[in-house]
């Protein structure tokens, strides 16, 4: 089966203490391992202002998770333990590999037009009196 990659975003409470968010970023890389993925990148946002009010809270800590997995049940895992966890207010999981090949579709479909329409040949400049002619006529 082929490796997907995947984004992963979630928000907890802002009165959350960083040591619980440490304590489930490890919790989902774990279950990433156990599961065969591999958790490639964590950041850390911070707390941020929100464009509207989730679980009555108008900040958020957000934290990043970049991830590559085989298997789409370590997604389905990963999303019930966010949904579990009482700190966790928001997630939201992107496949990214669909997304890639969407544009390199595009792309190949673009120069594949390009390559099939001939070029047009440069048009000649506008009959009409030079620049410096022009200068020198005011």
């Amino acid at each position: 089966m082929a490796e997907r990659l995947y984004d992963l975003i979630f928000i907890c409470m802002p009165t959350t203490p960083e040591e619980e968010i440490t304590k489930i970023v490890s919790t989902l890389e774990q279950t990433a391992s156990e599961h065969g993925g591999k958790v490639e990148k964590v950041e850390k946002w911070g707390t941020r202002k929100m464009a509207y009010r989730v679980a009555k809270q108008r900040e958020g800590f957000y934290v990043y998770l970049a991830l590559h997995s085989t298997q789409g049940a370590l997604i389905k895992e990963l999303e019930r333990r966010l949904k579990v966890s009482d700190a966790v207010i928001k997630y939201m999981t992107v496949r990214l590999d669909e997304e890639i090949k969407r544009q390199q579709k595009l792309v190949a479909h673009r120069e594949h037009r390009a390559r099939r329409r001939p070029r047009k040949p440069a048009a000649a400049p506008a009959a009409g009196p030079a620049p410096e002619q022009q200068a020198a006529a005011s």
